[in-house]
């Protein structure tokens, strides 16, 4: 969809696209100098007061900066958006690093795999390697998996502190998705301490019935928790220990991954 196309859809937000209107002329200013409002209202065609008040709301985020006072003072890009570009590399090179990985998981266990980075208290799907059965699973990029129910947020949440994790069950809650979904927050701290000592966390039939998934956090060169895959299917009566076996895949190639990534125990 081009912008022109972008324009005429109900879902487009004039004011976010006057925002990055106004960082992408400020990125064009050749001289590094700076511009002034006059000079960003003219490059958008919009008024003095309108590239003000867009200038004015993105420098409260960092992603403008300013200098000079009155008629003098210029605005450039902030150096939130160096921050913003080095996430986006680092979930970029992410991906690359976790594809082959993800790839040999659904060639070995024959499920469907996926990629989840942690966005806004929820664990958000970044990539996915489909098992290329006819009857498949209902699974989307960009998907948002709840914390305390789905693998990928409880491999998550399993990286955090008790304090933490209950810091973000009290902003996110605990819906109730089906009838195996954990119900309050003792159960669920009592359900992570399971999930660090196994390596992995499975969700069985808590976030939609007869579908099960099984996560493993990844780690960076820093220890940080950079990300979590998973492996989902159908149930089909799978016994106990295939659960087991299953659960060892996803955990070692969690930890293959989490290596590649410069993660050292």
């Amino acid at each position: 969809m081009t912008n022109s196309d972008a324009k005429n859809s109900r879902y487009w937000v004039r004011s976010v696209a006057r925002a990055a209107e106004v960082l992408e002329a400020l990125a064009g200013d050749a001289q590094g100098a700076g511009m002034s409002v006059t000079e960003v209202a003219g490059a958008c065609g919009l008024s003095k007061s309108a590239a003000f008040a867009t200038l004015f709301t993105l420098r409260q985020y960092g992603l403008v900066a300013d200098d000079g006072e009155g008629m003098n003072r210029r605005y450039r890009l902030g150096m939130s958006l160096a921050r913003l570009g080095a996430r986006a590399q680092d979930q970029l090179s992410l991906r690359d690093v976790a594809r082959p990985v993800l790839v040999e998981l659904t060639r070995v266990t024959g499920m469907n795999s996926r990629l989840a980075v942690s966005e806004s208290d929820h664990a958000v799907v970044v990539d996915q390697v489909s098992n290329g059965e006819r009857v498949q699973v209902d699974l989307r990029m960009g998907a948002r998996e709840l914390p305390h129910c789905t693998g990928l947020g409880k491999a998550l949440l399993a990286e955090m502190s008790d304090a933490a994790v209950t810091r973000l069950i009290e902003r996110v809650g605990m819906p109730l998705r089906t009838s195996h979904t954990i119900k309050d927050l003792p159960t669920l701290l009592a359900h992570l301490r399971t999930v660090r000592e196994l390596g992995y966390a499975v969700d069985d039939e808590e976030d939609a019935d007869g579908v099960f998934c099984i996560g493993g956090a990844l780690r960076d060169h820093t220890r940080a928790c950079a990300g979590a895959i998973s492996i989902t299917s159908l149930k089909l009566d799978l016994p106990a220990w295939r659960y087991q076996e299953l659960g060892r895949h996803v955990r070692d190639a969690a930890e293959r991954i989490s290596r590649d990534l410069g993660y050292r125990p």
